[in-house]
């Protein structure tokens, strides 16, 4: 296509938007919603699986060592629990230490537990991470049939749980923006259809002069892309604006919690390439759906 065609199919294509203004305006106004709520639940979900992924991140197995094992014993398991495929990284925690944990975890009222020091009732534990999260349950159940494991702890029952909740979450997320989307292209096609509706007399005589497919189609294509481009600016502008004000909000808040948000930069930039992306071609897939059985001569 040379330059000069492209220009004209360009032309053509500003054209028909301002031509059917008022068709125009609802078929923007249509892009524009939503993708505002397609922004809404891509930032929200997203957000999600950035606290959910936090959240499995930290799901690991503590291995308490049985007392009767020795030093040699120890290390031999530490090689056993490390042979494993899905093992990520194992760390030895000694009984001193793991006392120390729990009185920090208990804050003030932990210093009771000092009284243990002499004779510190605690086990040494192996703190093991698996290189998937989701690998954690059937690592757990490996470790337990092993050699000097006194007990071995991971959250049974409710990791179970946090998996499944996460995996609907991701699900319902994921369907609820591809119906949105599926929307917005059926409201496209649907408004191009009646313009191309409007000229179709004209359609089918470019066809019996001997114009390709794709020189009719291009204005078409053209003028969709402009429809979904334009429909993206309002929510990109305000699911950035929205984004950075809460973001300031809550940073310091929530700082130090799993609950950490996405970073508004590059985030957000992500996002407002994709909202213009996703708008340009779903704007342009309504043109080809629409166009469609005009061409049929």
């Amino acid at each position: 296509m040379t330059a000069k065609v492209l220009g004209r199919h360009v032309r053509e294509g500003l054209k028909n938007l301002a031509r059917n203004g008022w068709m125009t305006f609802a078929s923007v106004s249509a892009v524009t919603i939503t993708l505002l709520l397609v922004g809404v639940f891509l930032t929200v979900i997203l957000n999600m699986n950035h606290f959910t992924a936090k959240v499995e991140n930290d799901v690991e197995i503590r291995v308490h060592v049985d007392p009767a094992a020795s030093k040699d014993d120890q290390e031999k398991l530490r090689a056993q629990l490390g042979s494993i495929s899905q093992v990520d990284s194992v760390k030895f925690s000694s009984k001193e230490e793991e006392l120390k944990r729990v009185i920090k975890s208990f804050g003030e009222s932990g210093k009771s537990f000092e009284l243990f020091e002499q004779d510190n009732p605690l086990k040494d534990v192996f703190v093991v991470k698996t290189k998937e999260p989701r690998d954690t349950i059937s690592v757990a159940h490996k470790i337990e049939k092993m050699q000097y494991v006194s007990l071995v702890q991971y959250g049974k029952g409710q990791v179970e749980k946090l998996f499944n909740a996460i995996g609907w979450i991701r699900y319902i997320g994921g369907g609820l923006i591809l119906g949105l989307l599926f929307t917005a292209m059926f409201l496209i096609s649907n408004t191009i259809k009646i313009t191309i509706y409007a000229r179709r007399t004209e359609i089918q005589i470019m066809k019996l002069v001997g114009a390709t497919n794709w020189f009719i189609r291009w204005p078409f294509l053209l003028e969709g892309f402009f429809l979904g481009v334009l429909g993206s600016i309002v929510p990109i502008i305000l699911t950035m604006a929205s984004y950075g004000f809460i973001y300031d909000i809550l940073t310091g808040k929530l700082e130090g919690t799993v609950l950490e948000m996405l970073p508004f930069n590059p985030y957000m930039w992500y996002i407002a390439l994709l909202l213009a992306g996703i708008g340009a071609i779903m704007g342009m897939l309504g043109s080809v759906m629409s166009i469609r059985k005009f061409l049929r001569i």
